[in-house]
């Protein structure tokens, strides 16, 4: 991948879509044993959000950073959000004017219920622009995947966003918060639920 995030790459796996790939993360920003960081180092056409270097737990902030990055893709533009990263783009797309063939959200952080020690309060979200959670229905198509054992989220409250969004809900099984600490690493299924995407 280049420094930009673009990657010249051949498709080395079993994806096969014209849209660009934005990978949006959680507020830990890229990781570099993250699924979707080894999800990006194998596709074609694969743009990320930039880690921010100021105002890291600010939503507007972020928000920009997603309007700034798809100002650079030409296109179709699929997303592929994790944990925060799914509350960005549902924050962003209150304002989208930019058409998107689709999103996979994964693993949503619940902002409005405190998270375990280590993560933001709910206050320090709330006065960052996170709350509330926007529940209108999302401009473009969407999966949400949730797991079942998720220490940020309950199930039931991931399938009301879905309700919310207008997600096609897709339930994981026990995958904690899909991340490192959770055992993933890659996973292959990202590719699957994109390609319902395209």
């Amino acid at each position: 991948m280049t420094q930009n995030g673009l990657s010249a790459k051949p498709n080395e796996g079993n994806m096969s879509t014209q849209a660009t790939i934005l990978i949006v993360p959680g507020l830990r920003d890229h990781v570099c044993d993250h699924w979707q960081t080894l999800l990006a180092a194998k596709l074609p056409k694969v743009r990320s959000v930039a880690p921010l270097e100021h105002d890291k737990l600010s939503c507007a902030a972020r928000v920009d950073a997603i309007e700034r990055t798809l100002a650079d893709i030409e296109g179709p533009v699929i997303i592929v959000a994790h944990s925060a990263g799914t509350m960005m783009v549902a924050h962003w797309a209150q304002r989208a004017t930019r058409p998107i063939q689709g999103a996979l959200l994964a693993t949503p952080s619940d902002m409005e219920t405190p998270m375990p020690a280590g993560y933001p309060t709910v206050d320090q979200l709330d006065s960052n622009g996170w709350l509330p959670i926007p529940r209108s229905k999302l401009p473009f198509p969407s999966l949400l995947a949730a797991s079942s054992n998720d220490p940020l989220s309950r199930l039931e409250r991931a399938r009301a966003l879905a309700e919310a969004w207008g997600s096609r809900f897709v339930e994981l099984g026990t995958v904690g918060h899909l991340n490192p600490a959770s055992g993933f690493g890659e996973w292959p299924r990202a590719e699957e639920l994109i390609r319902e995407l395209s």
